[in-house]
């Protein structure tokens, strides 16, 4: 019988919300923004932690990047991305010395670096742990869950597009979240159309197509909410969100 973990540097989070994708440049770190965004709006305190290692945007997206991360006696401070000190953020984009400098890493020290973001990040408490992964089912996500798993209840949001490609992509990861017994809370169709900021007429696929036949899959009837991401809530991050191009297929979020 393994031994229980030290809460440690998790002990006052809450729930923990890893956003996958079998699939690259569906939108999971936009995802991953806007849901911390929303729940900060709703007066949750946030965190995120990018463990997209060779691609870590979030910084960029909040524009906190170039901000330094300090230590303390339980270890890393997270960078604070508004005044509230309400949504906090760790990435290894604040730990580069240059912002163009690739990650070239074997998947050991990529493993270790996300085990030491898990246990070295002092947090404090949180009602949302966030966590925004790289596309795929690669060691970089057995290291998250196998990390993340024995501090708290997880829970998945897998992120698809519409297009044939990306959802039998998002199928095997749905396979991978059953396999590694991680539940799915949500899925998320991104990129469904686009709506006009003018004339508000929506172009493109027809909505649900991708998200509606996964959401079957996932055992239990998902609801459609396109109301996910709170409408204006982030203006400098997607003006057009506020008009919603995309469609939610979830169950409710914990409290």
């Amino acid at each position: 019988m393994e031994a229980a973990a030290e809460p440690g540097n998790l002990a006052g989070v809450r729930h923990i919300i890893l956003v996958l994708s079998g699939k690259g440049g569906v939108g999971k770190s936009t995802i991953s923004t806007e849901l911390a965004l929303a729940l900060r709006h709703t007066g949750k305190k946030v965190g995120l932690l990018d463990v997209d290692l060779c691609g870590p945007s979030i910084p960029r997206m909040l524009r906190v990047q170039g901000r330094a991360v300090h230590q303390c006696d339980r270890g890393w401070l997270p960078v604070f991305v508004d005044q509230e000190q309400g949504i906090s953020l760790m990435s290894v984009g604040f730990l580069l010395e240059k912002p163009d400098e690739a990650v070239v890493w074997r998947g050991p020290k990529k493993n270790a670096l996300i085990k030491q973001f898990v246990s070295d990040v002092a947090w404090g408490p949180l009602d949302y742990l966030v966590v925004d992964t790289p596309p795929g089912t690669s060691d970089e996500h057995m290291a998250a869950v196998d990390a993340l798993r024995p501090y708290g209840p997880l829970g998945a949001l897998v992120v698809t597009t519409p297009q044939a490609v990306s959802v039998g992509d998002v199928r095997r990861e749905l396979t991978f979240c059953r396999k590694v017994g991680l539940r799915v809370i949500g899925l998320v169709e991104n990129m469904s159309g686009f709506v006009c900021p003018h004339c508000a007429v929506s172009r493109g696929r027809p909505r649900g197509a991708g998200g509606q036949p996964l959401s079957s899959r996932v055992g239990r009837g998902l609801e459609v909410d396109p109301h996910l991401c709170v409408p204006g809530v982030h203006p400098r991050l997607l003006p057009g969100r506020r008009r919603g191009a995309g469609q939610t297929h979830r169950s409710a979020l914990p409290g």
